[in-house]
């Protein structure tokens, strides 16, 4: 899915960082964005919209700049903010879902107890690439009894095809490259 605002401001937040973090990666970071008041609210009311209020239970945050995005935007739907994290940074009894991403592989580990059956859940993270962290994602919180309302990311790198690992889901990115 894709929304019709004004996102010049969030477009132009976005830097590049090339070679990080390995020789011919171009990291896109979202730090400027975070340091920008116009930029960081239409990130997260773009997202908020998108859903709309009411429609979630649990936002899902991926460690770590997803973290930073999906607080704000659990608080506007009334929801609980659920954090996904790396392996031994949760301190409850976890599950976990091993990945491949685009330089390696990853583990992501989530409390066993962070869902209710029926939850229904919005995961967000900051950048769409290759899809395995977010097919991870979404296996946890189908482990766990909920249900994947849809994804958000502030931007997805179209040209790694990670869309094509989100086939059957609900998804929308607000910038694309």
């Amino acid at each position: 899915m894709r929304i019709e605002l004004d996102l010049q401001t969030v477009q132009g937040s976005i830097r590049d960082i090339p070679d990080f973090p390995k020789p011919g990666v171009v990291f896109k970071d979202i730090t400027p964005l975070l340091a920008d008041p116009a930029a960081f609210s239409t990130a997260v009311d773009a997202i908020v919209v998108s859903y709309g209020r009411g429609t979630i239970d649990k936002v899902v945050g991926i460690e770590a700049r997803g973290f930073i995005i999906a607080a704000p935007v659990a608080y506007h739907f009334g929801a609980g903010f659920v954090p996904l994290r790396k392996v031994g940074k949760l301190p409850y009894d976890t599950i976990s879902e091993t990945y491949e991403l685009e330089y390696g592989t990853e583990t992501l580990e989530v409390h066993a107890d962070a869902f209710e059956a029926g939850d229904r859940v919005l995961i967000v993270d900051d950048v769409l690439a290759t899809g395995g962290t977010a097919k991870a994602a979404c296996n946890l919180v189908e482990h766990s009894g909920a249900t994947v309302a849809g994804l958000a990311f502030v931007i997805e790198l179209e040209f790694l095809k990670g869309s094509a690992k989100l086939d059957g889901y609900d998804y929308m990115s607000l910038l694309q490259y």
